[in-house]
């Protein structure tokens, strides 16, 4: 059967340039024969968990996911069990409801500060950098955190809510820059611990807490790379709190990875190994959920710097390798690093998105002057 199922894979990937057992740096090497079987019952699962396994290597996974993605793969293979699987649990289950909303902190933002501090540089930003005038991922990020704060047009004084602040890059920045007071909302233990640390001295308050349960207000809403989190059943939810805690006169912004188009459910294996219960929004169903709440004054997709910002991370990681390998498996090296190059493939592929986008209650006097 394998034989079989080698010839069919072959067929499929053919417009990729992708050759199994090939000669090219993006050609996979096949470890184990049983990954044909693996990847045609359990689809990206398997082809994931195979990997991780050492089933399979290639020198540049970045581009081998860059390849497939560019053709859809996914619609090319066609369903997978778990696909199918995930796809009924998210329509029959709130998978991001408040009873699951801390997850996510546990799996993967308490994985370990030490290696978030070792693979995300000085800002400790986890999320896109801007890279338009940037040479170094230090840089990239610093134009990002200052992207966005010159996008709020913050003044000295003006409290602001980051909702899902990670290890408080953002808020830190615009405490230190602008002079504004904030509070930072996390699911992760380890995030608010370090968060608490690196912001010594500063008028930024952390709280382990889910963003539903809060209301007071601000001058300024703001989530970056939290929105992938919500849930497609918590959007409308979502853009009501956010509209709950903001001042009549005030600005909100989404930061956030995107998809081309609109679902319910996420990738298999990104799902149960690095982000549960998370799911990438449509601007239909970003728009859809802002409707009648926000005026949209501001999109603005810079998701091609993701591919840049991944690699340096990636990068980053390889080289504290040594130091960290103490505290981390083998099989976590090889999950981590799969982790990052799919993900850069598929930032490359330009079949998910990151945007920015800027919300005011009632539209801006006078017209929103967009910033770049």
């Amino acid at each position: 059967m394998s034989a079989g199922l080698k010839k069919w894979i072959n067929q499929v990937i053919e417009p990729t340039g992708i050759r199994l057992d090939g000669p090219n740096h993006w050609d996979p090497q096949i470890k184990n024969p049983k990954l044909y079987d693996r990847v045609k019952a359990e689809g990206s699962l398997g082809l994931g968990d195979a990997y991780v396994d050492g089933w399979w290597e290639c020198e540049r996974l970045d581009e081998f996911f860059h390849r497939l993605l560019s053709i859809n793969i996914h619609e090319r293979l066609g369903l997978s069990l778990p696909i199918i699987l995930g796809f009924l649990k998210a329509k029959l289950i709130n998978m991001q409801g408040v009873r699951r909303a801390f997850q996510v902190g546990e799996k993967h933002y308490d994985t370990g500060n030490d290696l978030f501090v070792a693979m995300l540089g000085k800002t400790m930003a986890y999320s896109c950098g801007y890279w338009k005038n940037a040479s170094t991922l230090d840089e990239a990020q610093e134009a990002k955190l200052d992207l966005i704060c010159k996008k709020l047009y913050l003044r000295p004084d003006m409290k602001i809510l980051d909702i899902g602040s990670g290890w408080g890059s953002l808020v830190r920045h615009a405490a230190k820059n602008y002079n504004v007071s904030a509070v930072g909302l996390t699911v992760s233990k380890e995030q608010a611990k370090l968060a608490t640390e690196l912001c010594t001295g500063l008028p930024v308050e952390f709280r382990l807490q889910d963003y539903r349960t809060l209301n007071e207000k601000f001058d300024r809403v703001i989530s970056v790379g939290m929105f992938e989190h919500v849930g497609v059943k918590n959007y409308r939810t979502y853009m009501e709190v956010a509209k709950r805690c903001l001042k009549p006169d005030g600005l909100s912004m989404l930061h956030t990875i995107g998809s081309l188009k609109s679902g319910n459910s996420t990738d298999p294996w990104i799902g149960k190994y690095i982000f549960p219960n998370g799911q990438l929004p449509s601007v239909k169903q970003i728009a859809t959920a802002a409707e009648k709440i926000f005026v949209i004054e501001d999109l603005h997709n810079f998701g091609i710097y993701y591919d840049k910002t991944l690699m340096a991370w990636k990068e980053n990681f390889e080289t504290a390798w040594p130091q960290l390998k103490n505290s981390y498996s083998e099989k976590f090296y090889r999950m981590w690093r799969y982790y990052l190059l799919c993900c850069a493939g598929a930032f490359r592929a330009r079949s998910i998105q990151l945007w920015q986008i800027v919300l005011s209650p009632h539209g801006v006097p006078g017209g929103y002057d967009s910033i770049r």
